[in-house]
């Protein structure tokens, strides 16, 4: 078997990026081929393509195969080894940065579990692969790729951890969906989006997400969205004076003027216009 290895470095130096891609590899490795023991000052992330090997933190051993990824973090003493048999073909990259702590944390990858076992269709490899060819490309614009292909990696690694280690069961799945409505309608308030629109978007018939919602809140859906609505407008008519009422209908995605003052003065026992009034008047922050 031959040893091959190919490593692409960033064309951007790094220089205190809040996250930054150093370099990223490839290597089929020799049998029982070791690295370290050795301390690293970056995160140096593997991800093994074929064959097997061992590795070895400060606090255990991990014998790894094809699908294994595993995460060294900085500081730590770690050491690896191919297998005598069927020595391992990895991909690798390096990464490090102010924000790279809390992503590493929010994959899972904590130093007393450095390891995660892919699923099939990971985008690991390719997107490792990705980084490597950006960065022989010598383009500046490499720096950006990197991050998105990071990027990737890293919302993979946090989706499987986060699905290992949520609770089961119908409660918890009702609260995840419930939250997933409250994040959407959050996020597209200002859009003239509607009730059916959310339902397709999260593929959940509307009577049954309709019906959880007002478990989980104790309002329909329609009308937390109103709701919603009306309290960013409060805001918009307090804050920027020189929008027209029907400005800070549209912005907040009612675009039926009449409509938003009729709802405003229900929820409000006020008009658009005498809030605005009022509180300009009372200085109401």
């Amino acid at each position: 078997m031959e040893h091959t290895y190919s490593v692409g470095s960033n064309p951007v130096y790094y220089d205190k990026q809040n996250l930054h891609v150093l370099f990223a590899g490839e290597s089929q490795t020799l049998p029982v081929h070791q690295a370290g023991p050795k301390i690293y000052d970056y995160y140096l992330l593997h991800f093994i393509e074929s064959g097997y090997g061992q590795f070895t933190t400060e606090h255990r051993k991990y014998s790894l195969g094809p699908g294994d990824c595993f995460l060294i973090h900085p500081g730590q003493l770690v050491s690896y080894v191919s297998d005598r048999q069927q020595p391992w073909r990895y991909r690798w990259a390096a990464f490090t940065g102010a924000d790279a702590d809390a992503l590493v944390l929010q994959a899972g990858f904590a130093p007393q579990q450095p390891v995660l076992q892919t699923a099939e269709g990971t985008v690991f490899p390719s997107a490792l692969a990705g980084m490597m060819q950006a960065f022989y490309a010598n383009k500046e614009s490499a720096h950006l790729t990197s991050l998105g292909y990071l990027y990737l990696v890293i919302g993979e690694a946090a989706e499987r951890h986060l699905s290992a280690s949520r609770l089961p069961g119908a409660e918890s799945q009702v609260k995840r969906t419930v939250k997933q409505m409250i994040h959407y309608m959050a996020s597209q308030y200002a859009h003239p989006v509607s009730i059916e629109q959310m339902c397709g978007s999260l593929g959940y018939n509307r009577a049954y997400l309709s019906r959880i919602f007002k478990q989980e809140t104790g309002l329909s859906p329609v009308t937390y969205l109103l709701k919603l609505r009306i309290e960013k407008s409060r805001q918009l008519l307090r804050e920027r004076p020189e929008l027209s009422v029907e400005q800070v209908a549209a912005s907040v995605g009612l675009t039926d003027a009449l409509y938003f003052s009729r709802q405003f003065k229900r929820f409000c026992a006020q008009s658009p216009t005498a809030y605005r009034l009022a509180t300009a008047r009372h200085g109401e922050k």
